[in-house]
Formats: structure tokens, C-alpha cells, sequence
């Protein structure tokens, strides 16, 4: 894995989406932002996340997709159940994950974060697969951008979010970079 230009790794799927813009100048990319994802929600497997981060997603095809109508949001990377990455927005662009966010006295987290879905809920824990993932693509990351600090949605906007959830092992996740 290694980034181009724009911040498109190689080795990963890429799937494009619309749904960002461009940062602020001279912004520098300091913070990782740690999601969970599923859809339907705590169901594993399928396309539904790539439609919904591509704005093709079937709001008639499950119940809680009507809810999702109009709502364009999107992440850097999405790492499946079994380990499988997937880059939807280069990570020099503004992907829209973090929300009305702040972290450190700084608001609009989107502007200076990488976002990192993992295929999850807060009702079980992730997989190891998907722990090794994640570690392998932090390190690439931090080998080309200054991110300082790694943290979970839920630290960035704790009124509004919740995840990655109460088994994302932090612990884990922490011993396994080094």
C-alpha cells in the first residue's frame, strides 16, 4: 500500500465516491477518525455501504433505508469483516465522515482527518482480520502523513456518536502498532 499523488493508496479497492470536497489550504493531516458501519444495521456482507457512500444505495430495499434518503456521507476507508480495505476518497481530499465534530479546541474534523470505517456495530466485536487491516493501513498512513492522534468517533462528537463501540479494543488495536 502506498499512496499516490492525491492520496489514493495502491493494494486496496477503490471505490470512488462523490461525496467530499477539498480541504482547507496548508491544512495539515493530523487525526485518524475510527467508525463502525452497518447496513442494514448489524448485518455484515453485501453492497449496501458502497451504494450508500455512492449515493446508489436502494432506500426501497430494507426499512431502515428510507431513513438514509438525501444523506450524503462517505469515508476514506472501509474495512470489511474479512480484512478486505476499501478507499472511496483520496486522502488529500475532504471526506465527509466526522460530522459537527471537535478534537483538541479544533471544530470540523473533516478538515484535518483521515476517516476509517470498520464493518461493524456496537454490539459485537470486530474481527482479527479486520485488527490487522487496520494496523497495517495506520502505519501506511502515518509513514506519509503527521497524524498525531487515532480516536474514535464517539471522541469527536460524544452528544451525537457512539462508535466504533464498546468492542473496538482500543488495547488491541494499541499494542499491535508499536
Amino acid at each position: 500500500m502506498k499512496p499516490d499523488a492525491l492520496g489514493w493508496l495502491s493494494g486496496v479497492q477503490r471505490v470512488a465516491s462523490p461525496n467530499y470536497d477539498a480541504r482547507p489550504p496548508y491544512t495539515p493531516i493530523d487525526l485518524l477518525v475510527i467508525h463502525n458501519i452497518s447496513l442494514p444495521p448489524n448485518e455484515y456482507g453485501g453492497d449496501a455501504i458502497k451504494q450508500f457512500f455512492t449515493n446508489k444505495l436502494d432506500h426501497s430495499e430494507h426499512a431502515y433505508f428510507a431513513q438514509l434518503k438525501g444523506v450524503r456521507v462517505s469515508s476514506h476507508f472501509l474495512i470489511r469483516r474479512d480484512g478486505q480495505i476499501v478507499q472511496f476518497v483520496p486522502c488529500n481530499k475532504r471526506a465527509w465522515h466526522a460530522g459537527v465534530s471537535i478534537w483538541r479546541g479544533r471544530s470540523r474534523c473533516n478538515d484535518f482527518s483521515i476517516g476509517i470505517e470498520l464493518e461493524g456495530s456496537d454490539f459485537e466485536p470486530f474481527t482479527e482480520r479486520q485488527y490487522d487491516a487496520l494496523v497495517r493501513l495506520v502505519r501506511r498512513l502515518r509513514r506519509t502523513y503527521p497524524i498525531g492522534d487515532i480516536v474514535g468517533h464517539s471522541d469527536i462528537a460524544p452528544d451525537r456518536k457512539t462508535d466504533p463501540g464498546p468492542f473496538f479494543n482500543w488495547d488491541r488495536f494499541s499494542a499491535r502498532q508499536g
